[in-house]
């Protein structure tokens, strides 16, 4: 049997890691870590901040509400205040049937 390589998996992410992975600017994710009381990344001795899984969900989540569904920040706010889990459950709802219709497109597109 061939031996596999362990895939290392990150504990901490840097701003920009976060930034690139929803494709904007880092200084929106330091508004909005000013915004929103739940992201809260560890700053090292530097000051640099390391983002958690956690916070890179929470970021996914006000991404989700401002960027994608179009909610003022005050509005986003008010829903997280009020319904944060049905939001969550809503967006990862919505993120698996994105990853179901790409892969039935993709089954498509073998099949041609």
């Amino acid at each position: 049997m061939p031996y596999k390589e362990k895939t290392i998996e990150k504990k901490y992410y840097t701003i920009g890691e976060v930034a690139e992975q929803f494709d904007v600017a880092t200084s929106l994710i330091r508004f909005w870590e000013g915004e929103f009381d739940i992201i809260k990344p560890k700053k090292n001795r530097k000051g640099n901040r390391q983002f958690t899984k956690e916070d890179i969900e929470n970021v996914k989540l006000i991404y989700h509400l401002v960027k994608e569904k179009g909610f003022t920040l005050q509005g986003a706010k008010d829903m997280l205040k009020n319904d944060s889990n049905e939001v969550r459950d809503k967006m990862e709802m919505l993120d698996s049937l994105r990853n179901i219709r790409n892969f039935l497109t993709e089954i498509k597109e073998n099949i041609q």
